[in-house]
This record gives structure tokens, C-alpha cells and sequence, in this order.
């Protein structure tokens, strides 16, 4: 029972994970629900485990209260050679006690959370995939009004990040690749602006792309009838 609660406390962290990443309201919206519902399937297994045992069963471990986690999608960012900045908003930070604030920072990631209500409710801006490498023993943080800042301390000092994560720079990439594919030219012929299309797709394609262009171009002059 215990290692499924662990897989199933792992599945949770990576949806939250992958809910971060996300950029699409209908993709967050999905991603959501999901997370929603492997929390309460958590919630249930974890309850089970912490039920008495019969005698002669070993006493199960010990659990801490389930506490509702709302995730933080949204944060401010700013930079300074030494520091990466990360402003995140969360109402009424500034009122409660400092250890109902924590923050753990790693190689490539962070994660803060603020106990809004004791044992009950609390949020959390969890990010794994840093754009690069920060030295977490000098990254720290700091309350202000409604507001955490957080510092993290670059590994490269003078390095310019032109994004938070990984994740946003994919996102990037993926954007400009869409607006580079050809586009079918609607004042042309369409035979005239498909044979366009596809020269541009082998011009600049790899080889891969290159030799399956040519296949289909030769597949399609040797069917009967084919000029």
C-alpha cells in the first residue's frame, strides 16, 4: 500500500509539473482536472494507510495532515548578472508567520510554497527545468507586500537568460518552426503552388525529409497515366 501511495504521490508532482509548463488555458484547464483527481486518489489511499492496523500488522507510517495545494501558474521575472529575480504574488504573504513560507532551490529548480491557512490550504509555484544551471546554498528569498521575491544566483555570472525554463524556450521554437512552414499560395494554381511547397520542404529539409519527398515524387511518376 505504501509504494502505491509513493507512485501515486510521484504522479501528482509531475502533472503539477507539467501544468506549469503549460501555456494553453484548455491545456491547464485538462492537465487540472487530472491533477485534481490523482490528489483525491491520493487523499483516499492516504487515509486508508493511516487507519489502525489488526493486531500482529505493522503500524503503518505516519502521515502528515493532507493540506489543499492550489498551484501558481503566473509569476513576474527579472534579471541582474548575479541573479535570476522571480516575483510571485500571493495576497497577505507579508501577514503571516516566516515559517509558513519555505522555499527549496536545486541545481535547475525551485520550489516555494506558503501555508496561507495552517494544515489547510496553502500554494505552490514548483519549477523543474530551469533555462540554466543557479547555485542553490547563495539563492534566497525575500517577503514584501502581497509578494515573494525570489534570487536566484546564477552559475554563470554576466549570462544573460532569455527565458525562465527550458520549457518556454521550446515553446519558442516550436512557434517559430510553425511560422516557417510553406504556405499554399491561394491566387496560384494548385499544382503550381503544391510543386512550390514541396521544393521548399526538400531546399530546406534534412536528409530524411529530402529522401522522402523524392520517393513520393517517383512513386507518383510511375503510375500509369502519370505525364
Amino acid at each position: 500500500m505504501m509504494d502505491t501511495v509513493e507512485e501515486l504521490r510521484q504522479d501528482v508532482e509531475e502533472m503539477r509539473d507539467m501544468l506549469v509548463k503549460a501555456t494553453r488555458s484548455r491545456v491547464k484547464d485538462i492537465i487540472g482536472i487530472e491533477v485534481r483527481k490523482l490528489e483525491l486518489e491520493l487523499m483516499r489511499l492516504t487515509k486508508l494507510t493511516s487507519e489502525p492496523v489488526k493486531s500482529g500488522e505493522e503500524p503503518p507510517k505516519k502521515t502528515r495532515p493532507q493540506i489543499q495545494t492550489k498551484t501558481i501558474h503566473t509569476y513576474a521575472w527579472d534579471q541582474s548578472d548575479k541573479f535570476m529575480k522571480i516575483y510571485v504574488t500571493v495576497n497577505g504573504v507579508h501577514s503571516l508567520p516566516k515559517d509558513r513560507i519555505t522555499c527549496e532551490f536545486g541545481k535547475r529548480s525551485f520550489r516555494l510554497q506558503v501555508e496561507e491557512e495552517e494544515n489547510k490550504r496553502r500554494s505552490e509555484l514548483y519549477i523543474s527545468t530551469l533555462l540554466d544551471d543557479i547555485v542553490p546554498e547563495d539563492s534566497w528569498y525575500k517577503v514584501k507586500t502581497d509578494t515573494v521575491l525570489l534570487m536566484l544566483k546564477k552559475s554563470t555570472v554576466g549570462k544573460t537568460w532569455p527565458y525562465v525554463t527550458s520549457g518556454e524556450k521550446a515553446a519558442k521554437k516550436a512557434m517559430e518552426e510553425k511560422e516557417k512552414k510553406p504556405k499554399v499560395d491561394d491566387d496560384k494554381d494548385p499544382n503550381d503552388s503544391m510543386m512550390d511547397m514541396l521544393k521548399k520542404m526538400y531546399d530546406e529539409g534534412d536528409d530524411d525529409m529530402r529522401r522522402t519527398i523524392a520517393q513520393a515524387w517517383t512513386q507518383s511518376r510511375d503510375k500509369p497515366g502519370a505525364p
